[in-house]
């Protein structure tokens, strides 16, 4: 009787010990990870009628759901084979300034500010998967789908907030 009641005592302090060591190594891992799913803002449909050329040199308003045109310099370093294209985002005013970005697979709208940037809604397609990853210097959003993944990367460690856009394939 005291030989079983030793091993469910050693069984028990084993698996604590496990628990507890899982749980921090998950915990530093995960610990940057967005798990809400956020709210999604409205933003006008597709089929809106293209802007008068004045409109289309003018910078996107908070109500745009087209990237900005892609720059000559390439994205942060990816998965991905292919090298992704690099699309600035507007340069935020001391205020805020609500952007979207439209790529294969939803729609994200963000809180441009001088010295930080906030995820106001990231709204995947139809049979797209949504993932945020939300840190204190950047901001990743993947819409991933079996033929692909589009990500929107957002950085602003020491300078206003840049939006970059990688398309998916």
């Amino acid at each position: 009787m005291r030989s079983g009641l030793v091993q469910l005592g050693a069984w028990t302090a084993a698996t604590g010990a496990a628990v507890v060591l899982s749980w921090l190594g998950v915990h530093s891992v995960l610990a940057g990870t967005v798990f809400e799913q956020p709210t999604a803002v409205p933003l006008p449909s597709a089929a809106a009628p293209s802007p008068t050329p004045e409109a289309a040199s003018a910078p996107p308003t908070a109500s745009s759901t087209e990237a900005p045109a892609p720059a000559g310099s390439s994205a942060p370093p990816s998965t991905r084979s292919a090298a992704p294209s690099r699309t600035p985002g507007p340069r935020p005013s001391p205020s805020a300034s609500v952007q979207s970005y439209l790529v294969p697979g939803g729609r994200v709208a963000l809180d441009l500010r001088a010295d930080r940037a906030e995820l106001i809604s990231a709204t995947p397609d139809p049979g797209w998967k949504m993932q945020v990853w939300n840190e204190r210097e950047w901001m990743r959003i993947d819409f991933s789908h079996p033929d692909g993944t589009s990500s929107v990367f957002v950085t602003w460690n020491g300078h206003p907030p840049i939006v970059q856009t990688v398309p998916a394939p």
